[in-house]
């Protein structure tokens, strides 16, 4: 490994971004809130990752970063449609108000 910024850095900052994200998905209402916190929690991930695959010498946290990033993106496009079906159904995006689509 190169001299640099050891991987505990890199650890500790997705340790923060996780953290940020579950409290935004524990705490928030608005599923808009809910899509950018898990995207908040997918790119911790993909940062261990990362920083895995650099401290070992080898390509296959990146690999898997690049999948996370396909997940991510396919997660965003029917996540951004059931917020638009949520919205036009019953005018918000508040995750509370839509009772009539539980069991």
């Amino acid at each position: 490994m190169s001299v640099g910024v050891g991987i505990e850095y890199y650890v500790l900052l997705s340790m923060g971004l996780f953290c940020i994200g579950l409290f935004g998905i524990l705490t928030r209402r608005n599923a808009l809130m809910f899509l950018m916190s898990v995207e908040l929690m997918l790119n911790a991930a993909n940062i261990n990752l990362i920083a895995f695959a650099l401290y070992h010498g080898n390509l296959t946290g990146q690999v898997f970063a690049l999948f996370t990033m396909a997940l991510a993106a396919a997660e965003v496009a029917v996540g951004l449609g059931i917020i638009l079906v949520l919205y036009r159904n019953f005018r918000d995006v508040d995750v509370t108000v839509p009772t009539t689509m539980r069991w």
